[in-house]
């Protein structure tokens, strides 16, 4: 354990780089999602082309990605901007279906009833479906944030600093404790993804914080009268 207190500071850093690695791409990711899972909802033809596109972007093997980025964005291959793209891409495979899913998730009483009081479809879906879809999506987000976690270890073989290094430099060195570092900066990491989920969740959801409290609970003020 002294060799933790004496490296605490670097192991810090290495947590701070990989939450940057694992988050900016989660809110980028989910940003490029919603319009991709709106569409596929609201045009059932080409649905299956934008959720199997996206889906198959996430079979494409991490390290490969992680080296052909240079090659694609002409960028350097320790520079960030490589792992922020290819994380983009692996949280825009998951999101998508997950916002299908959320959206699909809304009863489609209250999407006509929003209907009837004169909301258009762009107004309806950010203004009654959305804020009503949070609770599945947020269990699609949960996902990709622990995967984020996960994958950016990966890009310690390239050489980017992140709490993979420990995993890659303890196996070099057939040090345990760096290997145990590693991997438990990473779930400690990704609960903290989710309990930051989950807050956001519980902020943007008070009419089921009401309800599960046995108050009068309300679904959103624009569809609450019908």
């Amino acid at each position: 354990m002294t060799w933790v207190w004496e490296h605490l500071g670097d192991i810090g850093g290495y947590a701070a780089s990989h939450a940057l690695l694992a988050g900016i791409p989660l809110v980028v990711g989910l940003a490029l999602a919603l319009p991709l899972g709106w569409l596929a909802r609201r045009l059932p033809r080409v649905a299956p082309l934008i959720v199997g596109g996206s889906g198959l972007l996430y079979t494409i093997p991490s390290l490969a990605l992680f080296i052909l980025m240079p090659l694609v964005l002409g960028s350097k291959i320790l520079d960030a901007i490589n792992v922020y793209v290819a994380m983009t891409i692996y949280t825009v495979a998951l999101l998508v279906r997950s916002v299908v899913d959320a959206l699909g998730s809304v009863p489609e009483s209250t999407a006509l009833a929003a209907t009837a009081m004169g909301y258009r479809r762009l107004g309806r879906a950010l203004a009654v479906e959305l804020p009503l879809a949070v609770p599945v999506l947020a269990s699609g987000l949960r996902v990709a944030a622990v995967s984020n976690v996960s994958i950016v270890s990966v890009a310690s073989l390239i050489g980017y600093p992140q709490l993979g290094y420990y995993l890659t430099d303890g196996y070099q060195r057939s040090f345990p404790l760096e290997i145990g570092v590693g991997i438990v900066g990473c779930v400690l990491l990704a609960l903290v993804f989710d309990l930051a989920i989950r807050g956001a969740e519980w902020a943007l959801t008070p009419w089921a914080r009401a309800g599960s409290s046995g108050g009068s609970g309300r679904a959103p003020k624009e569809v609450a009268a019908t």
